[in-house]
Parts: structure tokens; C-alpha cells; sequence
């Protein structure tokens, strides 16, 4: 067991990873446990944080956002503390769907999807005027999406 996990854990997660609707007695058939350790072991991991979510990905061109821009940000240096107030802002934009903090050219990543190009550059001016440590943006528009998802891999 590393890390909390055994190696039913992982089988488990590896699972509902890829579909989070599986039954617990198809999960258990899968792994070689009954529904009911397979639920336990599922609630405990839900409990614990090890289990963030459980959700519906949807096909983005059906909800009228079909464009997606990887978004790269500057902070202005000496100014880190505004981060927890740039998080509050971003934590309330749906179209922002994804921030990461990183090491680089830039500070911050951000994967954006909006319905064009307008209305992209409507919610980029809201941030800027809304959190002005942000000193520039770099902006890449994917042109197709080549692999999405969120798996991780659940090394034993």
C-alpha cells in the first residue's frame, strides 16, 4: 500500500476514472471484490479528498462555446500576493476552465473556452481591468483538439 491506496484502490479509480456511472457490482466483478467493499471503498475515497468530482464532460460545440484559447499571463514581479485575488476572480468565470501557476516565459496558464474570438476578447478585458497585476497576456487559439481529458494514471 503506498500512499493510502492498495492495489484495489487503484483498480477501482483506474475504473471510475474512465466512467464514473459503472456500477459497484460491475466495478467489484472487474477487480474481484463485492459491491459493498467496492462502495466503501468508494465513499472513504470521496470522503477523503482522493476522489475530487464526478462529472458530465460536455461536448463543448453543442453548448454554443466551440472555441477553445490557451491564454498565457504575466504578473507583474514583487505583486505574488494578488494570486488569491485573481483565484476569487477566476473561480467565477465558467468559460475559464482551467489555471495553472507556472514556471516559465510565463506565470499563469489558463484554458479558456468561449463561442469566438468577440466574445474571448470581452472576458480577457474583464480580467485585465479586474486584476491589474496581470501585465500581459499571450494568447494561442487551438485550431483542433487532439486528446482532452483528465485521467490520471493510478501507478501501483
Amino acid at each position: 500500500m503506498v500512499d493510502g491506496l492498495d492495489d484495489f484502490d487503484r483498480s477501482i479509480l483506474d475504473i471510475v476514472q474512465r466512467d464514473c456511472q459503472m456500477k459497484a457490482e460491475a466495478i467489484g466483478h472487474t477487480v474481484g471484490l463485492s459491491a459493498s467493499a467496492v462502495q466503501r471503498r468508494l465513499k472513504r475515497m470521496r470522503e477523503q479528498g482522493i476522489i475530487k468530482a464526478e462529472i458530465a464532460v460536455v461536448d463543448r460545440r453543442v453548448t454554443g462555446n466551440p472555441m477553445t484559447f490557451i491564454t498565457g499571463m504575466e504578473i507583474e514581479r514583487d505583486n505574488y500576493d494578488a494570486l488569491a485575488k485573481f483565484r476569487a476572480w477566476v473561480d467565477r468565470q465558467d468559460h475559464i476552465q482551467q489555471v495553472y501557476y507556472v514556471t516559465g516565459a510565463v506565470d499563469i496558464i489558463a484554458i479558456v473556452t468561449a463561442h469566438d474570438v468577440g466574445q474571448y476578447d470581452e472576458l480577457m478585458a474583464q480580467l485585465m481591468s479586474q486584476n491589474p497585476q496581470i501585465r500581459r497576456m499571450h494568447t494561442n487559439v487551438v485550431l483542433k483538439d487532439l486528446k482532452l481529458g483528465m485521467m490520471v494514471p493510478v501507478q501501483s
